[in-house]
């Protein structure tokens, strides 16, 4: 397959540019990606667990304990055991984590909106549903090798 026929490398480079970009966004909050998109999780499913929050971060439930300790170390978020399962940490915002996340979001608003604006409605739909499928392509793909 020549090189201008494969897609790999543009969707690496789209993703690429976003978290770059969305790093400059978060820093002035003193997050990362990462911390950011734990944060904004959070602030919808307060108390959800680590292994859980890995899931909606799309990392690993070991790098998502990495990220909720430097969270937890700073003040950010809370965690305790859960009222009927005590092995499981129930994790929640704090005040401070909340702040931090507004701050952070109204600048990676300013992303979003870039890239939505270079889209019609339409398009955005069809965008979500081509890499939806490209998604699923490489998980076929994958339980080939």
């Amino acid at each position: 397959m020549p090189a201008e026929e494969r897609l790999g490398l543009d969707i690496k480079r789209a993703e690429q540019a976003l978290i770059a970009a969305k790093q400059v966004a978060v820093r002035p909050a003193g997050l990362t990606v990462p911390q950011y998109a734990a944060l904004f999780a959070l602030a919808d499913s307060p108390g959800i667990s680590g292994a859980a929050l890995a899931r909606a971060c799309l990392v690993t439930p070991q790098a998502m304990t990495v990220v909720l300790k430097n969270l937890e170390e700073r003040g950010f978020v809370e965690r305790s055991p859960h009222p009927w399962h005590r092995n499981v940490l129930e994790t929640r915002l704090t005040e401070t984590g909340r702040a931090a996340l507004q701050a952070a979001d109204e600048r990676a608003l300013v992303v979003e909106r870039s890239i939505a604006a270079e889209l019609s409605a339409e398009e955005r739909t069809t965008l979500r549903d081509l890499l939806t499928r490209c998604g699923e392509a490489i998980t076929r793909a994958t339980a080939e090798l």
